[in-house]
């Protein structure tokens, strides 16, 4: 796993996002052409980390003026593309490499592609932004 260096903002972020749910956060993505920040957290804290009704992403989302995206992180590349992609089903995930660039072709149900793409194709731009930092992919293409 690549060495990732939080900013003292992300770091700000983290802390206040573990007092708020008390879930233990793994990373902090900052997107601010989209608005928004990511947080990785632990698979089994993800109940806790988005509280009953959405009630801690409600009060970070006001806290912070952002948009909380919470996802479960695993090193497992196909869980962490299922994660990413939530709700929308995942058929299949194939890794190309080519001309030293890695691209990650995931396959969903034909009926939740808009759900995996998401507006403006933000859920996309959130994958590769994780991908890339974790597994080294540089591309991520929803078939």
């Amino acid at each position: 796993m690549p060495e990732i260096k939080l900013t003292p903002e992300e770091i700000r972020y983290i802390s206040l996002f573990q007092d708020v749910t008390k879930a233990v956060v793994r990373d902090c993505i900052i997107d601010n052409e989209n608005n928004r920040i990511i947080f990785l957290v632990e698979g089994k804290d993800m109940g806790m980390a988005i509280g009953k009704g959405g009630v801690n992403v409600k009060k970070l989302r006001k806290i912070i003026g952002k948009d909380i995206e919470i996802v479960a992180y695993s090193d497992n590349l196909e869980e962490l593309v299922k994660n990413l992609m939530s709700p929308a089903r995942v058929k299949s995930i194939k890794i190309i490499n080519s001309n030293s660039r890695k691209s990650v072709y995931i396959t969903v149900d034909p009926q939740d592609k808009g759900l995996a793409i998401g507006k403006n194709g933000r859920n996309v731009v959130r994958a590769k932004l994780i991908l890339k930092r974790y597994m080294d992919i540089d591309n991520v293409v929803i078939v």
